[in-house]
């Protein structure tokens, strides 16, 4: 906004001074205008000076004079320039400009943040994929958030978002799964059995087989094939996910069997193509993928000797499939663990000729849980592990969404249960909330004593002229770029860092400043503002799943 009629003021000026022959084209793009690192050094700089002398081979305070002379010049956009250092120009701009940004976020509403900038391209967002072995465990809890979260800000952004969530019911696991099923089942009849030592020993396993037992009897006490029983999980385990995305608003577009890969026979298709491409070849017993091809230090197994498909192969195949639906970016949301399959899977896109460039895969540090200033204890396949349900029970949904997306993906989340169910402006999620809460209550006193008409056109917003509030403008006038750049790199964790940030200025403004006071023309001037705040706040907490709650 702002910062774009500036740009455009300083590209102008330089074309002039092209024109003018004060330098020439070299420098041209070659600047930049940026926010400056200190208080005191103007609203926005720029190094074109300095760009432009190193190209002519003067002195940039030379050139910084007459680019400041002639940005001041008949322009109602800067207030004043100052040069300082080697010929960093500092650019101060008007007041009565950021006040003309109230009327642009009231008449914008919802819309305001939100850009055309994705163009509509078409983007796969894969999260959470967890095959259905048992509840969503706060790992996946903070991967189910993250790819939310970015598949909302993609979409804010104009892009055409497309969620699939993937998974496997077959293979080991599963097999795991079902014989860990039918032990229960056995021990609840009273029968001799042994539980299989790597089973999975969670309440959840206890549960299903109980089910089985409402359902069949002991009919199944003599059943060798642990079908019946690895069904009975996965049905239960995947209600059990399904209802856990719901509470989190997470809905996806398609779920994907890796399993139909085996089916549609796209796993032998892929080797096949491979080997006929010189990168798959026989040694002892098993099948090579050849990834020293893509600068590896050493290629990988894809087919074991025992005939069994390594991850990598499906993940390839996965891969490829996602391609041959012609999406323009491919974005994957993995845990850390994956980090070490990453590459092979991409020497794979690779062979199979589509462009790595276009997969985007965004790894996420585990969570650690703390209580009572001790770490919680989390496995999937223990008793004691925590689920994301557990999570929401004991502190909440916005509590959860907010903490999980704090931090940048590839750091270390530590979880404070304490400090979430806090209703203090130490937890920063009510800290923000608040916010939204304050700014709608100052609205419902404003109504309460007749100020019903927020209209900027009509109000004197002239008379906002405190530092505080040509901050808090200046902060609003930042918000379609935090958004557009927090989609634009995966990263989450910016707009929450936003909205924090504009949540303290707003409570030290409140804190410092009344709203409502008996000079009514700055009352309604200041309302003005608040209306604005209020729609940016919201839209920001929209964006990212969180709710607005206007009482608190």
């Amino acid at each position: 906004m702002i910062r774009a009629r500036l740009k455009n003021a300083i590209d102008g000026c330089f074309d002039w001074g092209v024109a003018e022959g004060l330098w020439t084209n070299v420098a041209a793009a070659k600047y930049t205008v940026e926010l400056p690192k200190h208080d005191g050094m103007g609203d926005f700089s720029t190094n074109m000076a300095l760009v432009v002398a190193g190209a002519e081979k003067k002195n940039p305070r030379e050139f910084a004079k007459i680019i400041a002379e002639k940005l001041t010049k008949e322009n109602d956009l800067i207030a004043r320039v100052d040069i300082a250092g080697p010929g960093f120009i500092n650019i101060f701009i008007n007041n009565s400009v950021w006040r003309q940004l109230i009327p642009t976020i009231i008449s914008a509403g919802e819309n305001f943040g939100k850009s055309t900038v994705g163009g509509n391209r078409k983007v796969m967002v894969e999260f959470v994929s967890a095959n259905p072995t048992g509840p969503l465990s706060v790992g996946h809890g903070r991967q189910a958030i993250l790819g939310d979260s970015i598949a909302r800000l993609l979409t804010a952004t104009g892009h055409d978002v497309f969620r699939e969530y993937y998974f496997n019911d077959a293979g080991r696991q599963m097999r795991v799964l079902g014989e860990s099923t039918r032990a229960r089942y056995l021990e609840l009849l009273g029968e001799k059995n042994q539980f299989p030592e790597d089973g999975y020993q969670g309440q959840y396993i206890v549960d299903i087989a109980q089910s089985l037992i409402d359902e069949h009897g002991d009919s199944l006490t003599k059943h060798e094939d642990v079908t019946p029983f690895k069904k009975q999980a996965e049905k239960h385990i995947f209600e059990d996910i399904s209802a856990t995305l719901k509470r989190l608003g997470i809905v996806f577009d398609n779920y994907f069997n890796e399993h139909s890969l085996y089916e549609d026979g796209h796993i032998d298709d892929v080797v096949a193509i491979l080997r006929d491409k010189g990168y798959v070849y026989e040694k002892d017993n098993a099948v090579w993928f050849k990834t020293t091809a893509f600068g590896h230090e050493q290629d990988r197994v894809i087919i074991k000797s025992s005939g069994e498909p390594t991850y990598r192969l499906p993940d390839i195949a996965y891969h490829r499939e996602k391609f041959r639906r012609n999406f323009d970016w491919l974005i994957d949301v993995f845990g850390s663990d994956h980090i070490a399959t990453v590459p092979d899977v991409l020497a794979g896109v690779s062979a199979l000729g589509y462009d790595p460039n276009k997969v985007t895969v965004v790894l996420h540090q585990f969570v650690t849980l703390t209580r009572d200033g001790k770490t919680v204890k989390m496995s999937t396949r223990k008793a004691n592990f925590v689920t994301v349900d557990e999570l929401i029970d004991e502190v909440g949904i916005d509590p959860v969404r907010f903490f999980f997306m704090m931090r940048k993906a590839d750091s270390q989340l530590e979880f404070d249960l304490a400090l979430a169910t806090k209703e203090s402006q130490e937890n920063p999620v009510y800290y923000v909330q608040y916010g939204y809460a304050r700014l709608c209550s100052i609205l419902r006193q404003a109504a309460e004593r007749g100020l019903t008409e927020i209209d900027p056109a009509a109000a004197e917003i002239a008379l906002l002229v405190e530092p505080e509030e040509m901050k808090l403008l200046k902060t609003l006038s930042t918000f379609p770029a935090a958004v557009e750049n927090s989609a634009l790199e995966l990263a989450p964790h910016k707009i929450i860092f936003y909205l924090m940030e504009l949540a303290g200025q707003l409570h030290s403004y409140y804190n410092k400043h009344k709203v409502i006071t008996d000079d009514l023309p700055l009352s309604r001037a200041r309302l003005c503002l608040i209306k604005a705040l209020q729609g940016v706040l919201k839209n920001g907490l929209n964006m990212v799943g969180l709710s607005a709650p206007e009482k608190m």
